[in-house]
């Protein structure tokens, strides 16, 4: 397993499960990858949501990919957990955004100003699939 394998099954299932903690107890919802590529797993959110606050707060995260498969003994996970980094670099937070901006008629109009972009660049990943019931301390992980 080498983090460009991680990279290519987070971006064909972009949908995935995020963790948070808060106050030690874990908080799990669905978010959406922006992207990702050698330097992090790329999202957003807004400072003014309970997800954003509890990040803050505390910067540890799990994330699960899925690839939601018809056939079940051909589901496939990937699970990462790392810190999040938050980002206010231009170049990243236009990357992200024109990958959202589609949403702007939801908004009322643009709200690249009022969202905050996160990402986890260093992390354990490992895939899991059926056939590894039982044998998750046996899995083979990725330092990156």
């Amino acid at each position: 397993m080498n983090l460009q394998e991680c990279i290519k099954f987070a971006s064909e299932n972009p949908l995935c499960s995020l963790a948070t903690v808060d106050g030690g107890q874990p908080h799990v919802r669905t978010v959406m990858l922006m992207y990702a590529e050698e330097s992090g797993f790329y999202f957003e959110t807004f400072p003014n949501k309970e997800m954003s606050k509890q990040m803050h707060e505390n910067p540890n995260v799990e994330i699960c990919f899925f690839n939601n498969a018809e056939d079940m003994m051909e589901s496939k996970q990937l699970r990462i957990k790392g810190k999040v980094e938050f980002t206010d670099d231009p170049e990243t937070v236009d990357r992200v955004y024109e990958v959202i901006k589609v949403l702007e008629p939801l908004a009322g109009g643009p709200f690249k100003h009022l969202m905050e972009v996160f990402k986890v660049a260093h992390g354990d990943a490992h895939f899991w699939t059926m056939m590894d019931v039982g044998k998750e301390a046996a899995l083979e992980h990725l330092k990156f």
